[in-house]
């Protein structure tokens, strides 16, 4: 019973994180001259403004991919996890140290604040961290289970 529950929710927050990561990679795919741009006018990564539009959303459809193949979704949460960690952090740069913020986001986040941004990405980091956390163990009781 308890590996059916962890299951389904292992279930909903990685199809929750699938629709986070698909969407963010189609927006900054879509608006990808401005995604560069603002990239370019980013103090922390501005020589490589390129490189990460390129590499950001092939690495946020990957996760996505990743947490949609039951067999390779520990890999997804444990990729959300990192990703969002790394996004988080540089979020929490540019709010504390750049007086000008540029602003990449599409659609829905266009329209929050950078301390909203960075809840939002807190938030995401936890639905992570406890989807990674609830895939594990639902892995293990699984496994002794079938003993």
């Amino acid at each position: 019973m308890r590996a059916k529950f962890g299951n389904t929710v292992s279930e909903i927050l990685s199809a929750l994180l699938i629709l986070i990561w698909v969407y963010a990679a189609i927006s900054k795919l879509a608006a990808f001259e401005k995604f560069t741009l603002v990239l370019k006018s980013s103090p922390l990564i501005s020589s490589h403004a390129h490189f990460f539009a390129i590499s950001l959303p092939a690495i946020e459809l990957l996760t996505a991919l990743l947490l949609f193949i039951p067999q390779y979704r520990l890999w997804g949460f444990a990729a959300s996890l990192i990703l969002m960690l790394l996004l988080t952090g540089y979020l929490g740069y540019m709010i504390l140290f750049v007086p000008h913020l540029p602003c990449s986001c599409g659609g829905i986040l266009e329209k929050i604040s950078w301390t909203q941004h960075l809840f939002f990405n807190i938030t995401l980091t936890i639905i992570a961290a406890v989807g990674l956390l609830i895939h594990q163990r639902n892995k293990y009781l699984i496994a002794i289970n079938s003993r």
